[in-house]
């Protein structure tokens, strides 16, 4: 499969939103409640900035060093850039402020950094805490039952407004337990919309992804993360 060309683009994200509101009114609601992010990871600033010319809400992006570039080279053409992957203590200087909304936050020290760095930046950086929903060993993300502490912790943090969370369920489940999962993360997300915490304004449930989103979308996902169905194969090259 070779890398989309705009029309190509286009015609994806055309698809994509059809399906949006299809599975939109399952779980009944409006095709604008739900945030197309699209992942463009290994993507050039170039394919990028043809794809913000296009129907996406926004970006997500999974390496440091590749949000800061596209940025730098306005690829996101005004539209908002969320950090996804895995973010390192020793990146979040140069992560916050530059991504709208820190997805990936799974730990006390990471929120604690981002925080710091926030004050320092004097902005509101917001986030979402990063649940793995699987309790994979060998997956980032913080376990449901640690979700509480954490969040009250956060609530103490005026560089910190917590938006609410992203899973990314285990690769190889089934789609019935992925579905099982989704209902998991739909279950935590109502619960922490309930918690009253002064700097919580939770609204924003990101789970689902290019062979997923339909599924997630019906359990409830506010926001979808889709890579290759909007850009065809990945592009590697040296991060």
């Amino acid at each position: 499969m070779a890398v989309f060309t705009q029309e190509q683009m286009a015609q994806a994200i055309a698809d994509i939103r059809g399906k949006i509101a299809q599975a939109a009114k399952v779980s009944l609601r409006q095709p604008r409640d739900i945030t197309l992010c699209a992942v463009c990871k290994t993507r050039t600033s170039e394919t990028v900035r043809l794809s913000a010319q296009l129907d996406v809400d926004i970006f997500g992006e999974n390496h440091m060093q590749e949000l800061v570039a596209h940025a730098q080279d306005g690829a996101y053409l005004g539209k908002d850039a969320h950090f996804i992957g895995h973010l390192q203590t020793n990146k979040v200087k140069k992560v916050v402020g530059t991504a709208r909304m820190i997805q990936s936050v799974d730990s006390l020290r990471l929120l604690e950094a981002i925080n710091s760095e926030a004050r320092k930046q004097q902005i509101t950086q917001d986030i979402l805490f990063e649940i793995n929903i699987g309790l994979e060993e060998s997956k980032s993300g913080i376990s449901p039952s640690a979700l509480w502490e954490l969040a009250e912790q956060a609530a103490a943090m005026d560089g910190i407004r917590v938006r609410g969370l992203m899973a990314i369920p285990p690769a190889g489940a089934e789609d019935s337990e992925t579905r099982r999962y989704f209902e998991q993360m739909r279950k935590l997300f109502e619960k922490l919309q309930s918690s009253i915490y002064s700097n919580h304004s939770v609204d924003t449930l990101s789970m689902g992804m290019s062979g997923s989103y339909l599924a997630a979308i019906e359990e409830g996902a506010t926001l979808v993360r889709v890579g290759t169905a909007i850009y065809g194969a990945r592009e590697y090259r040296n991060i």
